[in-house]
């Protein structure tokens, strides 16, 4: 089997985030691995509007660029990390919309999860998102990690992880590596199908 490509998607905009990061501890984690690609990608780098396309994104016809270059960009991953503050309960705007834009880029590829936030550490976050790549035909994986902006974060300003969330976060890179490399072979063989 090819080199599997994952993403780690940073899930807040907003300035002042401490997106960045959570995102950078869990690239860098990541990175000491052997069995996969990962990159980190920024939604504040693709100036993604309001969903904007004339059609359903399951019909894959976009005329927007910015969309074009968002669907080119995920198209080449086959797993993802979600990075996402939990804002009122939920994920950010800017990663919903983000997920919104496309569909047929999402499908059957694995995604785990990173939340961070004050109460819960973002967890609340993850169960909406649990339910929104279900339907974007996503396999995620069981194992999460949930960073307190509390506990986790020096002054609330300079992250420093608790011990106990490295071991999670292998838990879940290890899922979600073998889902992305299952997915691929689905994938695969549905190409040949063709």
């Amino acid at each position: 089997m090819s080199e599997l490509n994952i993403g780690i998607i940073l899930g807040s905009t907003r300035p002042g985030r401490r997106g960045d990061q959570v995102a950078n501890w869990v690239l860098e984690q990541a990175s000491k691995r052997d069995d996969a690609h990962f990159d980190l990608l920024d939604l504040a780098d693709f100036n993604l509007p309001h969903l904007d396309e004339a059609m359903p994104p399951s019909m894959g016809q976009y005329a927007n660029d910015h969309t074009k270059v968002w669907s080119e960009t995920i198209s080449g991953y086959d797993g993802f990390v979600l990075v996402t503050p939990e804002y009122n309960r939920s994920p950010s705007g800017a990663l919903k919309n983000a997920l919104d834009f496309l569909y047929k880029e999402w499908n059957n590829k694995a995604v785990g999860f990173v939340s961070y936030g004050a109460q819960a550490s973002g967890l609340r976050a993850v169960e909406h998102l649990r339910q929104i790549v279900g339907e974007l035909q996503m396999a995620d994986v069981r194992a999460a990690v949930g960073v307190s902006l509390i506990n986790d974060f020096e002054g609330f300003t300079t992250i420093k992880p608790m011990p106990h969330h490295e071991p999670t976060l292998t838990a879940m890179l290890d899922q979600l590596v073998s889902w992305s490399g299952a997915l691929k072979t689905v994938r695969t063989n549905a190409l040949v199908a063709a």
